[in-house]
């Protein structure tokens, strides 16, 4: 339990590494960079889009990023604080459901209830915790929105 929330993110990124189709060196061709440079990730290449980030963080630190999930929210007991997501479920490699998406660090914004169906849009950064390099959205906006698909693949 001590150490869920790295484990959560940890195994996040290991199933989405497991999972990924090649390529992992460029972005994926249906990436939007339009729009004032905001990537929009889409439903129809969701899991791609967000595993191409999380595969190749400095490409796109600093960068704005905008999908659709479900918000959480988790407590962390080594630190006694509260941390958020965005997600949508994914079917697994080897069986295995996972969810897909960001970390989101929602400053003095107003958190939502457990899946709440969201859009939202922020920066990615890198922050450290204990030795380890991680990755969140800094949101700059996030609002409920009509539910889209909830698993992706």
């Amino acid at each position: 339990m001590m150490k869920k929330r790295l484990i959560l993110l940890m195994a996040v990124l290991l199933l989405l590494a497991a999972c990924a189709d090649g390529g992992a060196g460029s972005p994926p061709e249906n990436v939007n960079f339009d729009d004032g440079d905001i990537i929009e990730i889409g439903e129809r290449f969701f899991v791609n889009e967000i595993t191409h980030i999380q595969l190749n963080p400095q490409q796109y630190l600093g960068r704005t990023v905008r999908y659709e999930g479900m918000f959480f929210t988790e407590y962390w007991p080594p630190t006694s604080s509260y941390f958020y997501t965005v997600v949508r479920h994914s079917y697994g490699c080897c069986g295995r459901d996972g969810n897909v998406g960001f970390e989101v660090y929602m400053g003095d914004i107003p958190t939502l209830p457990d899946d709440t169906w969201v859009e939202v849009t922020g920066v990615l950064e890198s922050f450290e915790y204990d030795g380890q390099e991680m990755f969140r959205l800094v949101v700059h906006t996030i609002a409920e929105t009509e539910r889209g698909a909830e698993f992706v693949y």
